[in-house]
């Protein structure tokens, strides 16, 4: 199923999460340090890291009734949990070490940004509320402060638009930020001031032992990418059948090799476009860019 991407705010609510999130880079010494030092800016809000395993039911239930009717609840596992008057962070050990690190910063949002601090005594969280399509305010400010720590603000752009435009960029750049790739890769797209799209799918499903089918999850669109196309209709699903899917890595293949591809926006005007594969375990991303605009389609209209 196809899911929505909801992680945008409005240009004052993102000006106003990207001040706190500079501020908590700065407060840390934190721009130029790589991977991004996660405890340095714990340590700067003088934060506490919980790093025993916690989340039993009856920690649990103790902590919802104090916080009582100042109860953020998950809608889902607890994975992490801010006790925000006692600066307490309780992270679940057993959630993979990368995700940790964006919860952490996620948990930290919570506090830095003043308006959120004030909410609430106890906010829980789960794999729902860091996803990018966390239709929650709270939480999608929370999400984006915790992207913009994780990439310092414009250095990891800024340093990818060094190297030539490929998947292998923010694929590369994710070691050194300390992200995942996917976020990685997401961020790479969201802030390229090239016209570029990427398609995030499910691994592909076999059918009848011969095809696939790889169902489309969502997409992630660069600026000039929406100016020029606009809502673009994508199926739901793509197969080797079709020029998409027909690039997707399949068996032991992690990668494919660029291919030539044409879309056409929403005035008519065909775009040579370039695009590019990686798959891993969870995800396939097909990285597209636009390489020159072409013709514009003739209508021919019989009278």
């Amino acid at each position: 199923m196809r899911k929505s991407d909801d992680c945008s705010l409005t240009a004052e609510q993102y000006s106003s999460v990207c001040k706190k999130a500079e501020y908590a880079l700065r407060s840390a010494g934190a721009f130029g340090v790589f991977p991004t030092p996660i405890e340095d800016i714990l340590s700067a809000q003088k934060l506490e890291l919980e790093h025993e395993n916690v989340f039993e039911l009856s920690f649990l239930k103790k902590i919802r009734k104090r916080a009582s009717s100042a109860l953020k609840s998950a809608i889902g596992k607890v994975i992490g949990l801010f006790h925000i008057p006692g600066k307490i962070i309780f992270i679940d050990k057993t959630v993979m070490a990368i995700k940790q690190t964006f919860l952490k910063l996620h948990e930290i949002g919570h506090y830095i940004l003043p308006w959120q601090r004030k909410m609430y005594a106890v906010v829980e969280d789960c794999k729902q509320t860091i996803d990018p399509e966390i239709a929650d305010l709270f939480e999608r400010e929370a999400n984006v402060f915790a992207s913009e720590v994780l990439f310092q603000r414009n250095t990891f752009i800024e340093e990818a638009l060094d190297d030539p435009f490929g998947i292998k960029v923010p694929m590369k750049l994710s070691k050194k930020y300390g992200a995942s790739v996917y976020a990685s890769i997401r961020q790479y797209v969201q802030k390229n001031p090239r016209s570029c799209i990427v398609l995030v799918l499910n691994p592909p499903e076999l059918i009848d032992g011969s095809g696939f089918r790889a169902h489309l999850r969502r997409e992630i669109v660069s600026p000039s990418f929406k100016r020029v196309f606009g809502e673009f209709n994508w199926p739901a699903y793509f197969s080797p059948d079709d020029e998409i899917g027909a690039i997707i890595p399949m068996g032991s293949k992690r990668m494919s090799s660029p291919k030539e591809i044409i879309l056409t926006d929403r005035n008519g005007t065909e775009h040579n476009c370039i695009a590019e594969s990686f798959k891993h375990p969870y995800n396939v991303f097909i990285l597209i860019h636009v390489v020159q605009e072409l013709t514009k389609k003739s209508v021919l209209i019989s009278r």
